[in-house]
């Protein structure tokens, strides 16, 4: 039996391997595999991360933390499903971002100064509390899921991105 090359199968084949292939060069271009690491810096590729990452290097946790630790949850799978979704809404908002946001009518995909999402606000607030946990339990007593619940960040704001400089 003989395979025959249909029109429309050609075409879907070679639809799927320039599409492969634009999508392996972006990953390429973009340093894609170090974002499947550990690494700060990696983080800082991005210029709206700058402030951030500086005062992460100047600040108390640069010695026993990383962003991973305070941004992602510590175990996979979700480590790498929070590292998806970020990077999926990250390269999204650069995309699409005007290249004028602050002019009128200009498209907003997000907002400079960058600021956290309530999933990652959640991601943040366990990560709190799994180094810090024995010695704020009293002070959380159990809530930090409700709308009401207090919030590390809320009076410690300054830890990780605080305005040392």
């Amino acid at each position: 039996m003989k395979f025959r090359w249909s029109r429309a199968l050609l075409a879907l084949s070679i639809l799927v391997g320039a599409l492969g292939g634009v999508g392996l060069f972006t990953f390429s271009y973009a340093n894609g595999p170090a974002y499947l690491g550990n690494d700060p810096a990696t983080c800082a590729q991005c210029h709206i991360m700058n402030d951030q990452f500086d005062s992460w290097r100047k600040g108390p946790h640069h010695a026993s933390a990383t962003c991973n630790d305070c941004h992602l949850p510590p175990q996979f799978p979700g480590k790498y499903v929070a590292k998806g979704l970020n990077g999926y809404h990250h390269s999204m908002g650069f995309t699409f971002q005007s290249p004028t946001p602050d002019e009128p009518g200009a498209r907003t995909v997000f907002h400079e100064p960058i600021r956290i999402k309530d999933f990652n606000s959640q991601i943040l607030q366990d990560n709190c509390l799994r180094c810090h946990g024995d010695m704020v339990h009293d002070i959380v007593r159990g809530s930090t899921w409700a709308d009401d619940a207090i919030r590390c960040v809320h009076c410690h704001s300054a830890v990780g991105h605080g305005a040392r400089r």
